[in-house]
Parts: C-alpha cells; structure tokens; sequence
C-alpha cells in the first residue's frame, strides 16, 4: 500500500473560492507589473506571499480581501487542504521575491519572464483550480528523498 501523499497533506481546510480569488488578484497584480515594472507590486506579493506560507493568513492583505468577498457570495463553502495551497504560497514567495529583487538590480528581463511565469500559474489557478505547485511536488519530494532532505 502506497502511503506517500503527493501534495502537502495537512489536518487545516480552507475554502477553495478564498484561493482562487487570492489566485485572481495575484493574476491582476503580476499582470500590472508586466505593463508598469513598479518594484513595489512583487513586493507587496511577496509579503502576502509570506503570511499565507508563514500560516498567518489573517494578516495576509488579498486573504481579508477574498474572504470579505466570499463571505458576500451566497454560495457553498468548498474546504479543500490547505497543505498544497502552503505549499503553492511558499513558490510564490520566492517566485515574487525574486522578480522584486531582479526589478531591484535592473535585469529587468529577467523579472518580467518571471512575472509572466507567475501570471500563467495564478490564471490557472483561478480560471480552472489547478494547482502547478501541487503537479510539482512530487517530482521535488522524489529528489529530496534521496538527498535525505524532507521538505
């Protein structure tokens, strides 16, 4: 019997409609950055990033602002783990701090492929629920396990 979970599993649910919309507005975030190059937008990223990894999500600026909006909507709770959704925020967080600190030091290019990147996953999140960290997961878990890393 196969007991290795391929996502992050955890005891926490969340609402999925909260990670969509936070996936939402990090699409039209990132999509701003695109066009504008402001350094301050994959900063912001960055520390909503770091409160939704950190399991701090109460104080994560977009997680009040989705789970305002939801709380709005008529409609259904759907829990789903929170464990790859962590593990999606943790991506994030290095992903958005890395297009800052490249908007930072002018490799400009650099950041907007970046940005594109994270545009792409967050749209695909949002439009269809699907997770890329969660496909990715595994593959990093197979390489740690036999550097005897946990991750």
């Amino acid at each position: 019997m196969n007991t290795y979970a391929a996502c992050p599993i955890s005891n926490k649910r969340i609402d999925e409609r909260v990670a969509r919309l936070n996936g939402l507005f990090t699409f039209l975030l990132i999509t701003l950055f695109i066009f504008t190059q402001l350094w301050y937008i994959p900063a912001f990223l960055a520390f909503d990033f770091l409160m939704r990894s950190a399991d701090l999500s109460k104080y994560s600026p977009m997680g009040f602002v989705s789970r305002s909006i939801v709380k709005l909507m008529s409609t259904k709770k759907k829990l789903v783990n929170a464990g790859p959704k962590t593990f999606a925020a943790r991506i994030g967080l290095i992903v958005s701090s890395a297009i800052f600190i490249f908007s930072l030091i002018s490799l400009n290019i650099t950041a907007l492929a970046l940005a594109t990147i994270l545009a792409l996953f967050s749209f695909l999140e949002t439009a269809f629920g699907y997770c890329v960290a969660c496909k990715v997961y595994p593959h990093l878990t197979r390489i740690f396990r036999r550097a005897n890393i946990n991750l």
